[in-house]
């Protein structure tokens, strides 16, 4: 991804519990809100690389209440559970929309394993 690649849109889609990123190229990207909370770039959370990386469940129904931009190049989620610690910048937006298959599985993987 480009430095200058920034999203020329973000929607909050209630409904669907997704967060539309349009960038400026016309990519498009529909992140689950459960997906944004469990890979929160929060050093609490993404502090951790690999195998160590904190694994986040229960999840399922958490919600987004709000949504702040930070400067020009990161929004700020606020989360139902209290959770509001982590900038999402650009550049970690197009890489969870670019890996979100690969991410979820591996995921989902983790959790089986630990038995969720």
């Amino acid at each position: 991804m480009s430095a200058g690649k920034t999203p020329r849109e973000i929607i909050l889609h209630k409904s669907s519990r997704t967060l539309e990123v349009v960038f400026d190229d016309d990519e498009r990207f529909q992140l689950p809100w459960e997906y944004l909370r469990v890979f929160s770039p929060s050093s609490e959370v993404r502090g951790r690389r690999g195998p160590d990386r904190l694994l986040v469940t229960g999840k399922q129904q958490v919600a987004i209440t709000r949504i702040a931009p930070v400067g020009n190049y990161a929004i700020k989620i606020f989360f139902d559970d209290g959770h509001n610690s982590g900038l999402y910048d650009w550049r970690y937006l197009h890489e969870l929309g670019t890996h979100q298959a690969e991410y979820w599985q591996d995921h989902l993987r983790r959790l089986e394993k630990a038995s969720h």
